[in-house]
C-alpha cells in the first residue's frame, strides 16, 4: 500500500495572495527601511486571503444589489481577474487541493468531516516548499485539514499558528462556547484567549507576522483563511447596522423577515472582511511591503445564501455540482511581477493551478518528484501565453453522510466516480447523467446529453481516465496519531468518527444517537488511558446532565471500549452477546469512564458507547488519550 500511495504522491504548494498595485511613497521610517531590507534577496512575499462561503456575487464590483464592497472592489481593479476559476463546492477539498495542488481524490481530504477531511501525511505541502526555500511562514484562522498529530498546521510547515480545528468556530472540537467574540483559538500548539471579533483577531495577528519577518529580513508566505461568513452568522453590531439600512433602501426590504435577518448577518460578515482588506493593504503600503508582495483573494466555496436573493446569473451553492457552487474569484496581483495590466482573463482554471503558479513566480525549489494536477499561470499572468481552450477539469468530492447515525460503506462520504462534475469548454456533464450548455442555458435547467453524445462521450472519456488514476487510494482513510511526544496526550472528537456526520456543538447538546469509530495509529507501544466523555473537559460538566438550561441530559449508566485487535478477555472468559471490550458501569455525577489498555505499535479502530439501561444512546464523543 505504500507503494501504491508513493506512485501518487505529488508534492505541493498553494497560496493565495491578496494584491495591491498602489506606487510606494518614498520615505525615510523606519517602516520602509524595514520593507527595503526585508526585500534584499528579491524574493516576494506571498499573502493568500480566502473567505469562507463568499460566493461569486458576494461583491459589489460582481454586481451584488445590495452589499457594498470598497476594499474588495479596489483589489478587483488592481489584480488579474479569473473569470471561470473553480474550486470544490465544500471547504476541506477546495483547502487540501490549495495546499497540495492535487485533486482532492489524490490528498485525501475529500470531506468536510465524517473521518474524511484529513490531509495525507506524507504529502509535501505549500508551507514545507515555503519554509525549505527560506521563507517565515504563517496561518492566520481556519485550517480544516486535520486537528491532530499529525494533521495541525504546526504538523504541515507552518511556523506560526493561530487557527481553531474543523469546519468552523463553533464545532465539536472547537473551544467549547466560542462564539466569535473574545474566543479562545491555538497558538502553536497551545490555546489561548484572544479579545475581540474573529476576523479582525485573524487580520491583527496576519500584520504582526508580517512585520516581524519584514524586521528579520526573510520574506513571508501568509495564509490568512478567514471563519467568515461561515455559520453560524454572528457579525459586529456596526456591520449589522449598515446592513440592515442598505436592506431598509432595497428591493428587499419586503422579504420575509427570518430570511432578512439571516443574509443581514451574513452580508454584515463579509462587510467586516471588506474592511480588514483595506487595514491589510494600508498596512502594507505604510510598511513599504506592497510592490513586492503577491497578493491573492478567492473564496472556498459557493455561496450559502446566494439562490435566497443574488447569485450571479447562476444555479446553485455550496455542496452543489451547478455551477453556482464551486465558480468563485480568483484575484491575483504583483506589481513588481511583469504582469500585464488588470483584467479579467478567461478559461477554465482551478484552484490547484494556484500552488505551481506559485512555485514559478517565487522561483521556488521543490523535491525532485514533484507533481501537480494544476498547472502554471505565470505566463498567463505576464502575457506570454493563454489558457488552453481545450483543458478539461474534474471536480469531485464526496457528500455528507446524511441520515447515517453509524458507518456504512455504502455512505454518501464515500467517493464515487458518479459523483463528478466535468468542465469542458462551455460544457458541465454532472455525475455522468445531465450535460449542460452554459451558453445557451447559464441556469443550467436543460440537460441535453441526448442531444450532444459525442460531448458527453468526450467528457466521460476524461472522467474514465481520471478515476481510474485515483480509485485506489481515493477513499483510504488517514489515521490520527496516538502516543507521540507531539501530541500526548489527545484529544479526540466525533467529528473524526468514520462515514457519520457529528461536528456541531449543537449535535452534542442534543445528544444525538449517533456512533461511529476512529483509525488510528499507535506511535508507541506501552499503556494507554482512554478517558471517554459526553462533554469536553473545559466545561466539566458530569455525565449525565445537562451543560445549560438548552441542552438534553442523558440517563447514561454504561459505558464501553472496544479496540480492534484487542481481546480484553480471560480465555473462557464471556461475556453477554459476546461483546469482548471493556464495560463500567456509569454512576451519577460522574464525568468521564476511564479504561487503561496495553496496546502495541501499529494501526488500530476505536469504538465506544454509552449506553442507557436497556439502550444504546451514543458515541463518546470526545476522548481523551494519553500514552502513560
Amino acid at each position: 500500500m505504500r507503494q501504491l500511495r508513493m506512485k501518487f504522491l505529488y508534492s505541493s504548494t498553494a497560496l493565495f495572495v491578496l494584491g495591491i498595485t498602489s506606487s510606494v511613497v518614498a520615505r525615510e521610517s523606519e517602516t520602509a527601511r524595514r520593507g527595503v531590507l526585508q526585500q534584499k534577496d528579491g524574493k516576494p512575499n506571498v499573502i493568500i486571503v480566502m473567505t469562507d462561503d463568499q460566493g461569486y456575487g458576494e461583491l459589489s464590483c460582481h454586481g451584488n444589489p445590495v452589499l457594498k464592497t470598497p476594499q474588495l472592489d479596489k483589489l478587483h481593479d488592481r489584480s488579474i481577474r479569473f473569470t471561470d476559476f473553480h474550486v470544490a463546492p465544500m471547504s476541506a477539498p477546495t483547502r487540501g487541493q490549495l495546499i497540495t495542488g492535487l485533486d482532492a481524490a489524490r490528498n485525501g481530504t475529500i470531506n468536510v468531516s465524517s473521518g474524511r477531511a484529513l490531509l495525507r501525511p506524507e504529502l509535501t505541502t505549500m508551507a514545507d516548499i515555503f519554509a525549505s526555500n527560506g521563507y517565515r511562514t504563517g496561518i492566520f484562522g481556519k485550517w480544516h485539514l486535520g486537528d491532530n498529530y499529525p494533521f495541525r498546521p504546526e504538523d504541515r510547515g507552518f511556523q506560526e499558528t493561530v487557527w481553531f480545528p474543523s469546519s468552523h468556530i463553533s464545532s465539536v472540537p472547537d473551544f467549547w462556547g466560542n462564539d466569535y467574540f473574545d474566543d479562545t483559538y491555538i497558538r502553536n500548539g497551545k490555546r489561548e484567549s484572544f479579545k475581540g471579533y474573529c476576523t479582525d483577531i485573524f487580520f491583527d495577528e496576519a500584520m504582526e507576522f508580517i512585520s516581524n519577518s519584514a524586521k528579520s529580513g526573510k520574506p513571508f508566505f501568509t495564509y490568512l483563511p478567514t471563519n467568515t461568513p461561515h455559520g453560524p452568522l454572528i457579525a459586529k453590531d456596526e456591520d449589522k447596522k449598515a446592513m440592515a439600512l442598505a436592506f431598509a433602501d432595497s428591493q428587499f426590504s419586503g422579504m420575509k423577515p427570518a430570511l432578512k435577518s439571516n443574509l443581514i448577518n451574513y452580508l454584515a460578515m463579509i462587510l467586516n472582511i471588506d474592511t480588514n482588506i483595506g487595514r491589510l493593504v494600508k498596512f502594507l503600503e505604510e510598511e513599504g511591503l506592497a510592490e513586492n508582495t503577491i497578493l491573492i483573494f478567492l473564496t472556498d466555496n459557493g455561496s450559502t445564501q446566494g439562490p435566497s436573493y443574488y447569485n450571479a446569473g447562476m444555479r446553485g451553492m455550496k455542496t452543489e455540482l451547478w455551477e453556482g457552487g464551486h465558480r468563485v474569484p480568483l484575484f491575483i496581483s504583483w506589481p513588481k511581477g511583469g504582469f500585464t495590466a488588470p483584467r479579467d482573463i478567461e478559461g477554465l482554471t482551478e484552484v490547484q493551478d494556484i500552488l505551481p503558479t506559485l512555485v514559478d513566480l517565487c522561483i521556488l525549489n521543490t523535491p525532485a518528484s514533484t507533481k501537480f494536477d494544476g498547472i502554471s499561470l505565470a505566463p498567463v499572468l505576464r502575457g506570454k501565453k493563454k489558457i488552453d481552450d481545450d483543458r478539461i477539469l474534474v471536480i469531485n468530492y464526496s457528500r455528507m453522510p446524511s441520515g447515517f447515525n453509524y458507518p456504512s460503506p455504502y455512505s454518501q462520504s464515500i467517493l464515487k466516480r458518479n459523483g463528478a462534475g466535468v468542465l469542458w469548454k462551455r460544457w458541465r456533464l454532472l455525475e455522468d447523467r445531465e450535460l449542460n450548455d452554459l451558453t445557451a442555458d447559464p441556469l443550467q435547467q436543460v440537460n441535453v446529453i441526448d442531444r450532444y453524445p459525442e460531448v458527453a462521450e468526450k467528457m466521460r472519456s476524461h472522467l474514465n481516465k481520471w478515476w481510474n488514476e485515483v480509485k485506489d487510494i481515493a477513499n483510504e482513510s488517514q489515521r490520527v496519531v496516538i502516543g507521540n511526544d507531539r501530541e500526548n496526550p489527545t484529544m479526540l472528537t466525533a467529528c473524526e468518527w468514520m462515514d457519520v456526520f457529528i461536528d456541531q456543538q449543537g449535535q452534542v447538546r442534543r445528544g444525538l444517537s449517533a456512533n461511529s469509530y476512529w483509525e488510528l495509529l499507535v506511535d508507541q507501544p506501552g499503556e494507554y488511558e482512554f478517558e471517554l466523555r459526553r462533554w469536553p473537559k473545559e466545561i466539566d460538566v458530569p455525565l449525565m446532565d445537562k451543560s445549560s438550561e438548552f441542552d438534553t441530559a442523558l440517563p447514561i449508566t454504561q459505558a464501553r471500549i472496544f479496540i480492534s485487535g484487542i481481546n480484553h478477555l480471560a480465555i473462557g472468559e464471556r461475556k453477554p452477546y459476546g461483546f469482548d471490550g471493556l464495560t463500567k458501569t456509569v454512576k451519577p455525577g460522574e464525568k468521564s469512564a476511564v479504561f487503561t489498555v496495553k496496546l502495541e505499535k501499529g494501526p488500530m479502530a476505536l469504538h465506544t458507547w454509552f449506553d442507557a439501561a436497556k439502550t444504546s444512546l451514543h458515541g463518546a464523543y470526545y476522548v481523551y488519550v494519553k500514552r502513560l
